[in-house]
């Protein structure tokens, strides 16, 4: 959620980045509601006030007396306005809390501002895309693909893009988790186990409402979401908390499977494993001080990065630009793995920022010593997601026998070097 105090203050910046990012905000009607509703707020603070003062006279009366009852009256009508006061003043902050939840965070000065995923910058690249396997072929068309894939029988039994992983292929996904999540304890991130389902509250601290709601598989019964990722959960910790400014930083991992629409998707670009309704994913999350969120942020890219590197997989660091920024983070990268059957570029970690955007929505502070609670800054990174980084792994190491080799840093969890 926005600061209410920039909101206030510096309007101009809110409306720049509403503009940036091209969102679908009226700034004007949340101002003027905002307006009113200050001075609504101060004229039931004054009627409570001269409320208050009659009772006090009231009290200093004989009971029965003239003077009394005229209070009495008095008293009567005052409590009456302060009920209606208090009642338009309930409705309008409902109508002024959906209303803030509309506008996006502002981007950090560093994020290039651009309208749309054109404007994206290269910001690093790594490994050679052309020395791959010169047998390289789309995941798809490999022969091993499809012998432990079955989409036929998911569609079955779900619906399409819900595939069964059998055999070799559910071991080498198995074995990507857990060599996520061992390289993230390296690095300092307690492993957690989340719900899979959340609330509304947990969906809209994080933002997923009201931006994504067409995204997720919604249980009406209960008013639960399925989670689109870990981030939802795991960041939701903390809401409702303040911490101690000794423990920042915070750092989890988690393990989920995530659950998304995918609404309008088809194509070529969406077949096989480049996007299902239903994935794998360890994801690394930070709860920090403000002053070194940026600092974390580079940090985290840098955990998610090295993962590719020892998987010895061609990979480019992207900062994204404001028009494809998303509506909560302040500053973005996106890591694209190389998949040389397909010979195209395949996201696999988003590295977020997010200042104190989530942290407001989630109530989630720290109390710095000597002072007042303060919000924290939230960060989130994939480090990684399983099927693109499985896709590239495949095309990218297919043997002149339509085999794969296994990346060496998968070997011991695979329990051998070939998948066959």
């Amino acid at each position: 959620m926005i600061d209410i105090k920039i909101l206030r203050e510096n309007p101009d910046c809110v409306r720049e980045a509403i503009a940036n990012k091209g969102s679908d905000c009226d700034l004007d009607a949340i101002l003027e509601m905002d307006k009113e509703r200050r001075q609504l707020i101060s004229s039931v603070e004054t009627l409570r006030a001269e409320q208050k003062s009659v009772n006090s006279e009231m009290a200093a009366l004989q009971k029965g007396s003239e003077e009394f009852l005229a209070k009495v009256a008095e008293m009567r009508r005052v409590a009456a306005e302060v009920k209606a006061g208090d009642s338009a003043l309930k409705s309008m902050e409902e109508t002024w809390g959906e209303l803030i939840l509309t506008v996006p965070n502002i981007p950090d000065s560093s994020v290039p501002v651009a309208p749309d995923p054109s404007g994206n910058a290269v910001h690093f690249t790594w490994g050679d895309k052309d020395a791959v396997s010169p047998h390289a072929k789309a995941h798809y068309d490999l022969e091993v693909f499809n012998q432990y894939s079955d989409f036929p029988r998911g569609a079955k039994v779900t619906g399409a893009g819900w595939p069964f992983f059998k055999g070799g292929l559910a071991r080498l996904i198995r074995s990507l988790i857990n060599f996520y999540l061992d390289q993230a304890k390296e690095n300092g991130y307690e492993e957690l186990m989340a719900p899979l389902v959340v609330n509304e509250a947990s969906a809209r601290a994080t933002g997923q409402l009201p931006d994504k709601e067409g995204q997720m598989y919604v249980i009406p019964q209960e008013g639960f979401y399925m989670i689109p990722t870990s981030e939802v959960p795991v960041t939701n910790f903390f809401r409702d908390e303040i911490l101690d400014e000794s423990e920042l930083p915070v750092y989890r991992s988690c393990y989920t499977p995530c659950f998304r629409r995918e609404a309008g998707s088809h194509g070529k670009d969406v077949r096989g494993l480049n996007r299902t309704h239903q994935f794998d994913k360890v994801e690394l999350v930070k709860w920090v001080h403000p002053e070194n969120s940026y600092n974390e942020l580079e940090s985290l890219k840098e955990n998610a990065e090295s993962l590719m590197q020892k998987l010895n997989l061609p990979y480019r660091v992207l900062l994204m630009c404001t028009g494809d920024l998303g509506f909560t983070q302040s500053k973005k990268y996106d890591l694209e793995v190389w998949a040389g059957g397909q010979e195209r570029w395949l996201e696999v970690s988003s590295c977020s920022n997010f200042e104190a955007f989530q942290a407001r929505r989630a109530n989630i502070r720290f109390r710095p010593q000597g002072g007042k609670p303060v919000h924290v800054h939230t960060l989130n990174g994939s480090g990684l997601a399983v099927p693109r980084v499985l896709a590239a792994i495949l095309e990218n190491n297919v043997l002149e026998n339509g085999n794969v080799k296994i990346p060496n840093v998968l070997v011991e969890y695979f329990g051998g070097g070939t998948l066959k």
